[in-house]
């Protein structure tokens, strides 16, 4: 790649920085505790009479004092219920319409092959008169279902880039920014979630090698904003909405799993950072009103919250751990194969595809439809492949041949053509611009790697089933059951891809019901695990934060022997605690998009006094033009004039209408507009010499947006998240620096002998060191 290429590609990497707002979680919290306190003073205000307090106003203030304690319970499991609902509804018709494809049914045509046909299992339709396909030509069948797969595909992806841009995608990774600060306006808007919930049934049954589950998680946040956004107490409150949507998020994974622990682990592991008890009893209780709701509206009538849910009660044997290992090695290596080339075709698409999203979509569908139709495993929908593949070969389980001897190894060559066939489609297909998960798909994946194995395990034990390992089975009960491998397969997958371990132990366990594998998923985990660290590799969704360049620190981000000297910002915009006129505000806030200023002294030393939001500025502003019109020369006061004001520390709450009107009125001549109130007389400060790695835990930990560097009391920079993590995108150890930054040969050659003088330093301390002993 060209030099100059090269930097035009990180400049702009680093540029996108700049387009995000982020929240200021120390700031929020002074908001809140002042709203918290204004409304206790009002709302529970108890009104004098003549004779004293009177009993009803005492009682109406206990009232009150319920009501609003018991608010966010109500919230929360309208939120459930809703959530519920919307699951159920998606589930009907995406069943409906990837059956559609095929046939439909005589008796009902709203009912699926499931619903037409109680009787009959996967697409074995003979003996089911009242399910008809569309034609009984091959080639027939397969150009209608090719043209099913391309509509569906083709409405989608129009209705997402015509109205709703947000809607494509999984959505998991911007909320994780959501959930940390970062502000992405519309993302949990109204027409994300409707557009997104009508086009998620067409985008699974049009045979996309994507899933529903990642953007349910999407969904469901988006559902709790709305309804939270309903009530004043949220609406205005940034950290009370984000347990709100954090509480969401826990539940979308649990009526896409039927599993409400493992939505709150998976809340807890991947999707927050600060995680405390109320908000893991507020995402349990979200979780299990919209658990309860689903499997009251029983969209599968077989009482099961999921398609593959099932139940193992038959023991394992430990020489099946060897197997489990290979699975676990397998899920490791399909995630870092996935992850790595899932980037490359992102990189591919923004350069290339952008502006080609409808077609992108319609032709991978056409792709995936002409190719899956003559696969059995993938021409039909994954959940429904899953369910079959998870399944025992007693009670039913023959299905596709799967259990019969004869079949087994045309079975497994099968198996291994839809496992191949499909990581491709998935590392091409996620990230179009559509709706797409990756949790079935992967899922899928490592269901029929599995069964393949367990299919290759069983036949080994029917081959030689009195010598080796196998000498420890029963005789009389079955030793190997391959639909388990399918199962630990599918867990491995998904725990490879999104590197989560406990929450996926969490929700196979709550899947199968069972504590019997329990301990062979965990070994399978573990496994995966090992194999991701080994290979480096992060779960997608932290890939795609950093591909997307989202202003987000992750806990594993650290910078070593570096200080905030390096990093911190010197040309600043300060005001200056007198001697400024609005004209002078007006001009900087016009131009600048700096989002908060630094209030220094007016006599030239920079001595810090406080810092200022750019809202609260303008705020200021227009109710003072409100009510005394022109104000180009009026004076700006950052400091009060009087001593018996020094002790106010915050600045009221901006955008209230309640402010004492004394700060805006006009005043004697001369007399200036009042800022000193919503001043931050004391903002959040270190030294220059501190480490960065420091500044960086204060981030991660307490959430400013931004951290004032001071020397001695004078004010000699700032620090932002985006300037840390541009200082990571430009100096980390892969970084390639150019020709003219390393100061052309001559900087070379100084930089090649002090590599060379400190390791023969190096060299000979340790020389020293080794021959004193």
């Amino acid at each position: 790649m060209d030099p100059e290429e090269f930097e035009d590609e990180e400049l702009e990497e680093i540029r996108r920085y700049e387009d995000f707002t982020t929240i200021d979680w120390i700031q929020d919290s002074v908001l809140e505790r002042k709203r918290r306190l204004r409304n206790a003073r009002n709302a529970y205000r108890i009104p004098r009479g003549p004779r004293g307090e009177s009993v009803l106003s005492i009682l109406w203030v206990q009232f009150r004092k319920a009501m609003d304690a018991g608010q966010s319970w109500f919230v929360i499991s309208l939120i459930g219920i809703c959530i519920g609902l919307n699951a159920a509804v998606v589930s009907i018709i995406s069943e409906w319409l990837s059956d559609i494809k095929m046939g439909y049914c005589s008796d009902a045509w709203w009912l699926n092959q499931q619903f037409c046909c109680w009787e009959i299992e996967g697409e074995e339709v003979d003996g089911c008169d009242s399910w008809h396909t569309w034609s009984h030509v091959t080639l027939a069948r397969w150009i209608i279902f090719v043209l099913f797969a391309t509509t569906f595909a083709f409405i989608a992806s129009h209705l997402v880039r015509s109205f709703a841009k947000y809607s494509a995608g999984s959505g998991i990774s911007e909320i994780k920014c959501i959930l940390a600060g970062f502000v992405m306006q519309g993302f949990l808007g109204f027409a994300t979630f409707f557009i997104k919930s009508i086009t998620l049934p067409l985008v699974i049954a049009s045979g996309l090698s994507v899933g529903k589950e990642g953007p349910s998680v999407h969904v469901a946040c988006c559902i709790g904003s709305l309804v939270a956004g309903l009530f004043d107490n949220f609406r205005r409150s940034q950290s009370k909405m984000r347990e709100i949507i954090t509480a969401a998020s826990a539940a979308g994974v649990a009526v896409a799993f039927g599993a409400p622990i493992g939505g709150v682990l998976f809340s807890i592991e991947e999707m927050t950072h600060t995680f405390s008890i109320k908000t893991m009893w507020r995402s349990m209780f979200c979780a299990l009103v919209a658990t309860f709701t689903l499997s009251a509206m029983n969209p599968f009538r077989t009482g099961k919250l999921v398609l593959f849910q099932v139940t193992y009660d038959r023991d394992w044997h430990f020489f099946e751990i060897i197997f489990f290992v290979i699975l676990g090695i397998f899920g490791g290596l399909y995630g870092a194969f996935v992850i790595k080339f899932n980037l490359q075709v992102a990189a591919f698409r923004r350069k290339h595809l952008a502006n080609h999203g409808v077609a992108e979509a319609v032709t991978l569908a056409t792709l995936t439809a002409l190719i899956g139709y003559f696969n059995r495993f993938l021409r039909i929908d994954m959940t429904s492949s899953m369910a079959i593949l998870f399944r025992e070969c007693e009670g039913g389980g023959n299905v596709y041949n799967l259990c019969q001897t004869s079949a087994q190894w045309r079975i497994s060559n099968s198996l291994l053509l839809a496992t191949i066939i499909r990581i491709g489609l998935v590392v091409v297909s996620y990230g179009c611009k559509v709706p797409a998960g990756i949790f079935v798909p992967s899922m899928a994946i490592g269901a029929t790697f599995g069964r393949m194995v367990g299919i290759a395990v069983k036949a080994m034990y029917s081959a030689y089933p009195q010598t080796g390992i196998f000498k420890f089975c029963a005789p009389d009960v079955p030793c190997i059951t391959p639909g388990t491998y399918a199962f630990l397969g599918a867990a491995a997958a998904l725990s490879g891809v999104m590197r989560i371990t406990v929450t996926v132990v969490v929700i196979m366990f709550e899947l199968t019901g069972a504590l019997t594998y329990i301990l062979p998923t965990m070994i399978v985990l573990l496994v995966t695990k090992a194999v991701g660290d080994f290979l480096g590799t992060n779960g997608i969704a932290d890939e795609m934060i950093r591909f997307n360049g989202f202003p987000f620190l992750e806990k594993e981000d650290h910078v070593y022997n570096v200080s905030v000297l390096a990093v911190m910002r010197k040309d600043l915009k300060t005001l200056t605690e007198t001697g400024m006129r609005v004209k002078d505000v007006e001009s900087i806030l016009s131009s600048t998009n700096f989002k908060g200023f630094p209030v220094v002294s007016s006599d030239g030393s920079l001595t810090l006094l406080g810092y200022i939001e750019r809202s609260e500025l303008r705020y200021v502003l227009e109710r003072a033009r409100k009510n005394r019109g022109r104000l180009t020369n009026t004076p700006c006061l950052f400091k009060a004039r009087h001593k018996d004001h020094d002790d106010i520390d915050l600045a009221p709450e901006t955008h209230e209408d309640d402010e004492p009107e004394e700060y805006f009125a006009p005043t004697t001549a001369g007399e200036g507009i009042q800022f000193w109130p919503w001043v931050n007389k004391t903002p959040l400060t270190v030294s220059s010499e501190l480490p960065l790695e420091i500044v960086m835990q204060i981030f991660k930990r307490m959430g400013p947006r931004t951290i004032l560097v001071e020397d001695h009391g004078v004010l000699s920079g700032l620090v932002t998240v985006k300037d840390v993590l541009r200082f990571i995108a430009t100096e980390k150890p892969d970084h390639r620096p150019s020709w003219d930054e390393r100061g052309g040969l001559d900087g070379l050659l100084e930089e090649a002998w002090t590599w060379t003088s400190d390791t023969k330093a190096r060299i000979m301390f340790w020389m020293r060191r080794t021959f004193r002993r």
